[in-house]
């Protein structure tokens, strides 16, 4: 019996490359670059702004110019958060039969609530989640198990009565380590790093509908 179904939010409940994306060109824009592909950018998309400066100026936390770039993308998302910004087709559906069959549904994302919030109230699903959980509303974010765990608590739906459904493998190990069932969503990110074949998640589902037939 599952009582809850959580979901990671870029990549899998919404797909927010446009947008992100959108912010990395104007940055290299300013810098004198050409613009990166959507598909060269989409990989990336779920490791953040972190990932996103990688991919587009090839730095990390602590180099130089990184902290400034970090400043600016923040600055310029907030500006357009939700331009371009929609649910994943099927996810409207997949929703509404959860809600259906009185199974709860939330939002688990490392994204801060700065960002987190309006999004979801601009996709219309504020009012309707049990819980949304961001990546400032718990100690540790993902890949620890303290977000799920709040989001379990928040929901009113034990853990092992919990699935986590997410495109990254970060996603996975979050599940395991909050002793939740790990779903990996097939239509998303993916990232960069080994294949979601080898994330060990308890399923692979490649459209929203799938989910439902996990639920019987």
């Amino acid at each position: 019996m599952i009582d809850a179904v959580l979901f990671d939010l870029d990549g899998t409940l919404a797909d927010t490359a446009a947008d992100l994306g959108a912010v990395l060109n104007r940055l290299r824009s300013e810098a004198g670059q050409v613009p990166l592909a959507a598909a060269t950018i989409r990989p990336h998309v779920s490791k953040g702004v972190r990932g996103l400066l990688g991919i587009g100026f090839s730095l990390a936390p602590g180099d130089d110019r990184y902290a400034e770039l970090h400043q600016r993308f923040l600055a310029y998302y907030g500006d357009s958060l939700c331009v371009a910004t929609t649910l994943f087709e099927g996810v409207p559906g997949l929703l509404a039969s959860l809600e259906a069959e009185g199974v709860k549904w939330g939002v688990v994302t490392n994204k801060t609530s700065r960002y987190t919030l309006p999004v979801m109230e601009a996709l219309g699903l504020v009012r309707r989640a049990a819980c949304i959980v961001s990546g400032d509303s718990s100690p540790r974010p993902k890949p620890a198990a303290d977000p799920l765990l709040l989001a379990s608590t928040l929901a009113g739906a034990p853990p092992a009565r919990c699935l986590y459904v997410g495109d990254d493998l970060r996603d996975m190990q979050a599940a395991r380590a909050a002793g939740m069932g790990a779903i990996a969503a097939a239509w998303g990110y993916l990232g960069d790093g080994p294949p979601l074949e080898k994330w060990g998640a308890d399923a692979i589902i490649h459209s929203p509908e799938e989910l439902t037939g996990l639920l019987r």
